[in-house]
């Protein structure tokens, strides 16, 4: 069945409350895991699988297991071609939030089914109902452009990369503690220095987001986000990549760039050439008037900081939006072959 839809800025209002009950509930469902196959926890080869914003995803969770030493990585489904793809593969997780991308469900259609588990939003769902076990969200309603539903994906994909590397459900819970209350002061301090940013850029002819690292998750949504919901082509960028000649073409265009590394010396060299640059980071960095910053609070987990960075590129393709006069809901094109329409069972 499909998810209820609801509109992207009744989405993002209610992004905190939903990630807390999101966070429960899957603390539930890995339990229940545990309990049973365990097939989170014994894997140790697994490979992700997704489309869109859910393969954008993806980034947060392979740089945990990266960091964790458990070697895992992901796959656009549209190329998987074959069952070779994941020979080596113990588990195949694929993820989509509405259950419904034919890619993804075709790309776990080529392994056993006791190798196939999922994290959807919707469920039931064709992809929900192929898999041995599924990860849902709980049915939150999402907007369009994914507000709830991806954020909620970024927290159901960090509490399995955890519970991969040996944190027990109750561990994986704990990390989102209070995140209704980290994300709701995170936007108190954001909106202001966006919505200006917005305000700015209302005739840019394209944006480029920049990030590394688990911070692509937020890029990668972003730059999806900026051309779903204000119709601005944008790219996404990876840091060090960027620098070999990709920013070359800086020009009415608006610059995010997210990170604490080279990215700092990244944004000043951006403003410094008076091109309109929003930094997302937790460096004491000084603002100007090309230069605009939002700082992510210090101290907190790799996935909490990037749930906060994605709040600031959903809430940049709103205000832009609003700004360019676009109507949010509104969509160009209606490509009915991304999602399988017709009735489950």
């Amino acid at each position: 069945m499909p998810g209820e839809r609801i509109p992207y800025l009744d989405g993002r209002a209610g992004q905190p409350a939903a990630l807390e009950r999101v966070a429960t509930r899957v603390a539930e469902e890995l339990a229940e895991v545990a309990a049973g196959s365990d097939m989170f926890a014994r894997s140790t080869r697994p490979v992700f699988v997704g489309m869109g914003a859910s393969h954008a995803a993806l980034a947060l969770p392979l740089r945990l297991l990266s960091d964790g030493g458990l070697p895992a990585r992901q796959e656009l489904a549209s190329e998987i071609g074959s069952a070779i793809r994941f020979a080596d593969a113990d588990l195949v997780i694929g993820v989509s939030q509405s259950g419904r991308s034919p890619e993804t469900v075709d790309a776990l259609a080529l392994v056993p089914e006791e190798l196939r588990a999922a994290v959807v939003n919707v469920a039931p769902s064709r992809l929900a109902d192929s898999v041995a076990h599924c990860v849902d969200l709980g049915n939150e309603p999402d907007s369009y452009a994914s507000t709830i539903g991806y954020t909620g994906t970024l927290v159901a994909l960090t509490m399995i990369a955890r519970t991969m590397l040996g944190r027990t459900p109750a561990e994986v819970a704990g990390e989102w503690d209070g995140i209704a209350g980290v994300l709701a002061r995170h936007e108190a301090v954001l909106a202001p220095v966006v919505d200006e940013v917005a305000e700015r850029g209302v005739r840019v002819v394209a944006a480029d987001v920049v990030a590394s690292g688990a911070a692509r998750s937020a890029s990668e949504s972003g730059a999806l986000l900026l051309r779903e919901v204000c119709r601005v082509p944008a790219s996404a960028l990876v840091t060090r990549n960027y620098l070999h000649g990709e920013m070359e073409s800086a020009g009415e265009t608006l610059h995010v760039v997210i990170g604490d590394g080279r990215e700092l010396e990244l944004v000043r060299s951006l403003a410094g050439a008076r091109h309109l640059t929003l930094c997302v980071t937790s460096a004491a960095v000084e603002p100007n008037e090309h230069l605009h910053v939002v700082r992510v609070p210090e101290g907190v987990s790799m996935p909490v900081r990037t749930v906060l960075e994605t709040a600031v590129v959903q809430r940049l393709a709103g205000s832009l939006a609003l700004a360019r006069g676009v109507e949010i809901e509104d969509f160009v094109f209606n490509n009915t072959d991304t999602k399988i329409e017709e009735p489950i069972g």
